[in-house]
């Protein structure tokens, strides 16, 4: 289904910024049916470019948007037909969309899609490098890809989880007496 994603833009970014919050992005998508998710970060997380976890908005506030989007949605009314409203923080594998989500996150380890694809691979995870004329660098251990943005179809953040702690107290082995 195809939606005016500029008409529900213009609807969804003034009561996200009226709550000290900006839009990272939204979707509708149908899951048993449809369901739109309108993902936020704390106001001022792009042009900081804070983390994910700087970045991060709390439940209260989401729950606070979706009660004034919602009958802002509709009266407007540009979707037309029911659905469900979810609003939430985009997480730490956020997508990224604009230029200046691969600026902001530059060091970070992104997984992206591609429609030519590069090299003969159309999908590329790596660490973002830095993004010059439209031309992104994606360093994959010792190869680097120059990726044109124009080609990326989706991309997204890939969290890593660190070393696995050594237990605490763990109980030694004992020797056994031969």
């Amino acid at each position: 289904m195809m939606i005016d994603r500029d008409r529900l833009h213009a609807v969804i970014e003034p009561v996200v910024r009226a709550h000290g919050a900006e839009l990272c992005d939204f979707e509708l998508k149908n899951e048993n049916g449809w369901v739109l998710r309108i993902y936020v970060e704390r106001l001022g997380a792009t042009e900081q470019r804070l983390s994910t976890k700087a970045a991060a908005v709390d439940l209260d506030l989401c729950a606070q948007i979706a009660r004034d989007l919602s009958p802002a949605l509709d009266v407007a009314d540009p979707i037309p037909h029911r659905y469900h409203l979810e609003v939430g923080s985009p997480g730490v594998e956020r997508p990224l969309r604009k230029a200046d989500d691969y600026v902001r996150f530059a060091g970070e380890k992104a997984k992206l899609k591609l429609r030519a694809g590069v090299a003969g691979q159309k999908v590329l995870t790596g660490k973002l490098g830095a993004v010059d004329g439209g031309v992104l660098t994606l360093e994959d251990g010792a190869r680097t890809y120059p990726v044109p943005l124009d080609d990326v179809v989706s991309a997204r953040l890939v969290f890593e989880f660190g070393p696995a702690p050594k237990p605490i107290g763990a109980p030694k082995k004992k020797k056994r007496k031969s």
